[in-house]
C-alpha cells in the first residue's frame, strides 16, 4: 500500500520541490490570463527549454497531457 504522507514528507513537501510546483503553477496562470488554456481543458503547459523558473511567454507551449508527460522510453529519456 502507498504510504502518502511518507512520500509527501520525504519528497513532495521538501522546499526545492514546493518552489518547482509553484512556478509550474504560474507559468500556467500565466497562459490562463492570456486566455490559451483553461479549467478542464485536458491540456499541459510545457517549457521548451526544460527550465521550469523560465516563465516566459516564449518559454512556454501548450501541449496534450500525454505528449507532456511521456517520453522516449532511451538512453536518453527524460533529457532535453
Amino acid at each position: 500500500m502507498r504510504n502518502y504522507k511518507k512520500e509527501y514528507s520525504n519528497y513532495q513537501g521538501t522546499a526545492a520541490q514546493k518552489k518547482n510546483r509553484a512556478s509550474r503553477n504560474a507559468a500556467r496562470n500565466a497562459l490562463k490570463k492570456a486566455g490559451v488554456v483553461k479549467k478542464g481543458d485536458g491540456k499541459d503547459v510545457n517549457h521548451l527549454n526544460g527550465n521550469p523558473k523560465d516563465n516566459s511567454r516564449k518559454n512556454l507551449q501548450v501541449t496534450t497531457k500525454r505528449a507532456n508527460r511521456s517520453f522516449p522510453r532511451n538512453s536518453r529519456a527524460g533529457k532535453a
